[in-house]
């Protein structure tokens, strides 16, 4: 073998080790406030990273953040240590992940819940209004009062889709049906807040209430504690929450991003990914929990409402892109 033939050997031999060192890098997960076990959010997008791991046998980075500062360093210390694809848990890390994908831009990365519009990132962001109707006029069906309620965490554009997607479901079920909505707050500190949760819940009840829809992270345990102590109903959001108040909680609003965070690290796709019913990104839960409280008319009405949003039959407006339900 002459010089020329080694050389290329040689250069063949690096490229192929990049190759497989850049097919091998770990993903890494960046969980935002509450943590990996929130019961919601978070530990949906742990969910899904942790089946990701149990069907490659691979390995994952992860990060918890316990304060808004902390997001764009624990983001640039995985790219720093070359994880790929970098996920972004939650709209707060937006700002961060574009910042760091623009210095590692041979590095993949994405983003759960909001856009960021680079050729290496991937935006994943749902039909919370889809998902949110269903509950919606499951909860107008249960309703002996003809009142439902809503508390919001953070008082965003995002948390009003979930309460305009809920009031049309509603309407749809029961067109004389009332809604009461409440945010918890206008700061991150809403996501956290169960007590408030809980006396924004009783307020409401105390207005005639009896199915409060809940779509505030841990400020959500609250509210379904109090409907627990009334002897009302509860809807959960984000993960399956029909547990946490078995016969109290009428269903829970999923937002499957367990579904997202495991398709990113299954095969990173750059661009936006759009998850509502017809994705499987959004549906509503029926379990042991919450099986007597879900008569069969009852879902058989939600089946047929799911059925005509996804054919287009239904359309759900879209609080941030509709001009619907301003409040």
């Amino acid at each position: 073998m002459n010089v020329k033939s080694t050389v290329q050997m040689s250069l063949l031999a690096a490229t192929l080790a990049a190759s497989f060192q850049a097919m091998a890098a770990d993903p890494a997960v960046v969980f935002d406030m509450g943590g990996k076990f929130d019961k919601s959010f978070n530990e949906a997008a742990y969910t899904g990273i942790e089946k990701w791991k149990k069907e490659t046998g691979k390995k994952y980075l992860s990060f918890e953040i316990t304060n808004e500062s902390q997001r764009e360093q624990a983001i640039r210390r995985m790219a720093e240590r070359g994880a790929s694809p970098i996920i972004g848990i939650g709209f707060g890390q937006a700002s961060s992940i574009e910042k760091v994908a623009k210095e590692f831009p041979k590095l993949q990365f994405a983003i759960i819940d909001m856009v960021v519009d680079l050729p290496n990132v991937q935006s994943v962001v749902f039909k919370e209004q889809e998902g949110s109707f269903l509950v919606g006029a499951m909860a107008a069906m249960a309703s002996k009062t003809g009142k439902v309620g809503f508390v919001g965490g953070m008082d965003i554009p995002l948390i009003r889709k979930f309460e305009c997607g809920y009031k049309q479901g509603a309407m749809w079920a029961n067109p004389k049906a009332e809604m009461i909505g409440n945010m918890t707050g206008t700061t991150g500190a809403a996501w956290n807040d169960p007590a408030r949760g809980g006396e924004l819940a009783k307020a409401q009840f105390s207005q005639g209430v009896d199915v409060v829809f809940a779509a505030a992270g841990g400020t959500g345990i609250g509210v379904y504690q109090a409907a627990k102590d009334s002897g009302k109903l509860a809807i959960g959001v984000d993960s399956n929450q029909n547990h946490i108040q078995p016969g109290t909680m009428l269903t829970s609003m999923l937002k499957r991003v367990d579904v997202a965070v495991y398709n990113v690290a299954k095969g990173h796709k750059a661009g936006i990914s759009v998850l509502g019913l017809k994705e499987g990104g959004v549906d509503y839960a029926v379990d042991a929990n919450n099986a007597k409280l879900v008569t069969a008319d009852m879902k058989k009405k939600v089946e047929a409402a799911k059925a005509d949003i996804i054919s287009g039959k239904i359309k759900v407006a879209d609080f941030m892109a509709d001009n619907a339900c301003k409040f």
